[in-house]
């Protein structure tokens, strides 16, 4: 296992680079990349340092300024399609030699300090700590907070008291020209979600977020999607068969089959998360609302099966990449890439056109209800907070349909 060396109590510009560059390989290694890349990135770093040397360039003088120019130079000498790799192998090296040689540490970038970055800031602190959404969802609503107020203001930042019903309906509509009506609800959400904040932190004087306007949403019809029990445990075999991957993918659409959990809930697990002596496992939900659940003893062996056999690297996360550094995946779209894989290899057809992991969860709210589960029961499952959203369960039961449905009136009164 490779030690973390300091070489601060050394003179930096004496330093010897051949013992830099080694203990930046062997520090690559410990992260479990390939002979393949080892190599790669010891031939990177020793380019940078026969640069620093043939330029005169100490250790302690590698600022930011100094090695942009020394990595551009080495980049350029390089076929076009390979630069952006080789800089991503220097810069972590520079990285090493930070932490490892008193190299000096990268300059933090200068702070926006103008009124609309300063209220941009606090809106991101506001959706992160009053509405609890993850960070892709904050990441759009940003977006929006930047291209509303530059639709209204320009470059400027001017009055918000100005904003008006019209201004929202106008750029919603800009949104959309020459596409037919809206359906999608996310614009109108993040401008509720702007809106409302303006109106929190007193920036406005009324609730503009009462004035954007909802989305035509023609009422659903359709009984959800689902797959047979039959069917569903045919596709998690399926996931099981693959030789680099299959532990872990299997372990995933096992909880989702089993326990109800939606696709960002699976990768957001971390191994503290499960609680072996008392056979629980932490949710983490939507809005940072977590929930602790009973493990059922089929998807724990599964888990145990891929920590033991499969699963590598140091990052907290359940659930990591098999590539190394392993690393915690950034969205659930890991998922419908093992579904879809799934799909094609048992040759069952998909019952909607999307391919998501959520028919899943719909799957296992069918097979519940025709066992004689309520409605109740299934909520709290899915763990949702509204009972309305497990209505549309009832679809499914026809039998307990009927016998609460009123008989059909004829003329003369004879049903």
């Amino acid at each position: 296992m490779f030690q973390k060396t300091s070489y601060l109590t050394e003179s930096s510009t004496n330093m010897p680079f051949d013992g830099l560059v080694e203990g930046f390989a062997a520090f690559i290694a410990e992260q479990g990349y390939t002979p393949g890349s080892i190599k790669t990135y010891r031939l990177r770093a020793a380019s940078l340092c026969k640069t620093m040397g043939q330029n005169g360039v100490a250790i302690i003088d590698l600022d930011d300024p100094t090695a942009d120019a020394l990595i551009e130079g080495i980049t350029r000498a390089v076929s076009p399609s390979q630069r952006k790799y080789v800089g991503f192998c220097l810069e972590r090296f520079r990285d090493y030699l930070i932490e490892h040689a008193a190299a000096p540490k990268r300059v933090a970038p200068s702070v926006n300090a103008s009124p609309r970055a300063c209220l941009r800031r606090e809106y991101q602190i506001y959706l992160k700590q009053q509405r609890g959404l993850t960070d892709n969802t904050i990441y759009h609503c940003l977006r929006f907070y930047d291209r509303f107020l530059t639709y209204k203001f320009g470059d400027a930042f001017g009055k918000l008291d100005d904003i008006t019903a019209k201004d929202i309906t106008s750029f919603i509509l800009k949104l959309r020209e020459g596409r037919a009506a809206p359906r999608d609800k996310t614009v109108p959400s993040h401008l509720r979600n702007l809106f409302k904040f303006l109106f929190w932190s007193g920036r406005t004087q009324r609730d503009l977020s009462r004035d954007v306007p909802k989305t035509r949403q023609p009422k659903p019809t359709n009984i959800p999607r689902y797959l047979s029990p039959d069917e569903v445990n045919r596709l998690i075999q399926a996931a099981r068969a693959h030789a680099k991957t299959g532990r872990r993918n299997y372990a995933m659409l096992l909880l989702i089959a089993r326990l109800g959990l939606r696709a960002p809930e699976v990768v957001a697990i971390e191994l503290d998360d499960i609680d072996w002596r008392s056979g629980e496992i932490l949710i983490r939900g939507k809005r940072q609302l977590h929930d602790r659940m009973p493990l059922p003893s089929e998807v724990g062996k599964a888990i145990v099966d891929y920590i033991q056999n499969e699963r590598q690297g140091p990052d907290r996360a359940l659930f990591v990449s098999t590539k190394a550094p392993f690393r915690r995946f950034k969205d659930a779209q890991i998922l419908r890439w093992i579904l879809q894989a799934a799909y094609d290899a048992t040759g069952i057809s998909p019952p909607q056109s999307y391919v998501g992991s959520h028919i899943l969860r719909h799957s296992l709210a069918t097979d519940m209800l025709r066992k004689g589960a309520s409605l109740d029961d299934i909520g709290d499952v899915l763990r949702h907070r509204s009972p309305t959203s497990t209505t549309i369960y009832a679809q499914h039961d026809v039998e307990a349909l009927r016998a609460i449905a009123r008989p059909w009136p004829v003329e003369g009164g004879v049903q």
